[in-house]
């Protein structure tokens, strides 16, 4: 399929390389770090070999929300959008951007998305999981009362928020003690990610801004096989639900939520997905660069779907979701 546009698309800035040099083995790392670094030759090769007319980039994973530094997470999510938004002038035909946010600060994060769409274009937000505040053993998520405004701001400006994942702290890591390899993209990532998707759901967020949408990448983080049982848990069984949402969780996922195919290139669990959410709130990405654009295009524009779906994943629904003029 010719067009598809990727919403999961990372670049790094000399500040941040370094967050993701843990994820690949030490002899990858050289070619690791030069994807990061690479928007305008390398990436649009591999854009143009695989059918992909446009990326939406974001920062890699921690950067701006392993600060615990409250003023320097403030200048480097700055410092990032205003290299980004020089990035995607050069080529407003084949990049646009989410903004990296400083959560650390909820009122500065809000002046910074304003800034990033409502000056900038950009697109919305990509935010790497939970922020470190003060200290790297102080943990918030972003259900929590102080967001209030900031979440205010984001329905205001139409601007989508992109929850990605990142690795627990060293102290609530203990689970995978002995076992490294669980951590990362292959268990932690979306165990941590689930868990903050539906603190969200469950706060009362969505009852109090309907028309807020996030976004989660790698289909779903295992919500889509998981949110039935979510939400029956012994349902012969009478007890309160326990969190102030109104509604089913379920509600606020199919109708809050949309899922990337971020290195998840698996037909059966995207079916899966379709079922749960819909094909309008499924788009295709590749999480370049720590996976192939190569890989995620050929399995996608080999799945077992329909034509119909194929173009919706693959173009239409970002297009709508995110406005863009293409």
């Amino acid at each position: 399929m010719q067009g598809k546009i990727g919403l999961e698309e990372h670049f790094a800035i000399a500040e941040t390389l370094q967050d993701s040099a843990g994820f690949v083995p030490g002899d990858y790392w050289k070619e690791l770090s030069a994807r990061l670094l690479d928007i305008h030759e390398r990436r649009i090769r591999e854009m143009d070999d695989n059918g992909v007319e446009m990326m939406i980039l974001s920062l890699n994973a921690p950067a701006v929300q392993a600060i615990p530094d409250v003023r320097k997470a403030c200048e480097i999510a700055v410092r990032a959008n205003d290299f980004l938004a020089e990035q995607v002038s050069r080529r407003p035909d084949r990049f646009q951007a989410f903004a990296a946010l400083p959560m650390q600060d909820p009122e500065a994060a809000s002046r910074e998305l304003e800034r990033c769409v409502a000056t900038m274009g950009f697109k919305g937000a990509l935010v790497n999981g939970f922020s470190q505040v003060g200290t790297p053993d102080n943990v918030v998520y972003y259900d929590a009362p102080q967001y209030a405004d900031f979440w205010a701001v984001a329905e205001r400006l139409g601007a989508p928020f992109y929850l990605h994942p990142r690795n627990p702290i060293p102290a609530w890591s203990q689970i995978y003690e002995g076992h490294p390899w669980l951590m990362g993209p292959t268990w932690a990532f979306g165990q941590e990610t689930a868990v903050h998707a539906l603190r969200l759901m469950a706060s009362g967020l969505f009852d109090r801004h309907p028309s807020l949408q996030i976004v989660l990448g790698h289909m779903g983080e295992g919500l889509p096989y998981s949110i039935w049982r979510v939400d029956n848990r012994n349902a012969w069984v009478k007890l309160p639900k326990g969190y102030p949402a109104s509604k089913p969780l379920g509600h606020y996922f199919q109708n809050n939520f949309h899922l990337t195919t971020s290195g998840n290139f698996r037909t059966q669990t995207l079916i899966d997905a379709m079922l749960e959410v819909g094909s309008d709130r499924i788009m295709f990405s590749t999480d370049w660069p720590f996976e192939n654009v190569d890989h995620a295009a050929k399995w996608f524009d080999e799945a077992t779907i329909s034509e119909a779906d194929r173009v919706k994943i693959g173009r239409d629904n970002a297009i709508r979701l995110f406005k863009l003029d293409l």
